[in-house]
């Protein structure tokens, strides 16, 4: 997966607004995949897209159907050691995590791999070794089984293929 596809991932896992759908009709110009989930989204209102987005990513009831949280899948729970793993591993490569999420949030991740395949340096591409290895790999294929079986919008459902794709599950 190519630098601009993992910000393009990173960026549909966050809450979508007012100008999130003429953003991804421009995006499905150059990127296929997305034309269907624009024609499903046209006629569906923000507000229900932005249920969905809750329902999955942040607070589903009775349980939250796919936490993008690498914690919540090996680990149980929120904040798990995995975070600290991380937070060591950002630092090792120049960067502190952003303070309002926790170092595990799938989209942080994925921006830090499009970083490191940018820098493109034996070390960076050591450092992405790592990430996926010790990280990514352990946990994102369950994520991305989850996603494409609950969703109940095509965006979200393709979004999980293209990343289950990517970990080559």
């Amino acid at each position: 997966m190519s630098a601009p596809m993992l910000r393009l991932s990173a960026m549909l896992l966050g809450m979508p607004d007012g100008h999130s759908l003429s953003t991804l009709r421009e995006l499905a110009a150059e990127h296929s995949w997305l034309e269907a989930a624009v024609d499903e989204l046209r006629d569906l209102p923000l507000p229900q897209w932005q249920a969905e987005h809750t329902r999955l990513f942040i607070n589903g009831y009775p349980k939250t159907p796919c936490a993008p949280f690498e914690s919540i899948y090996r680990h149980g729970r929120m904040e798990g050691p995995a975070c600290d793993e991380l937070a060591r591993l950002y630092a090792d490569a120049g960067l502190v995590a952003a303070d309002d999420l926790p170092t595990d949030y799938l989209g942080t991740m994925l921006d830090f791999a499009a970083l490191l395949l940018e820098r493109g340096t034996s070390e960076a591409e050591l450092q992405l070794q790592e990430l996926r290895g010790k990280h990514l790999t352990l946990w994102l294929p369950r994520f991305c089984a989850r996603l494409t079986q609950e969703s109940r919008l095509k965006l979200y459902r393709d979004l999980g293929e293209q990343l289950r794709a990517w970990t080559g599950v």
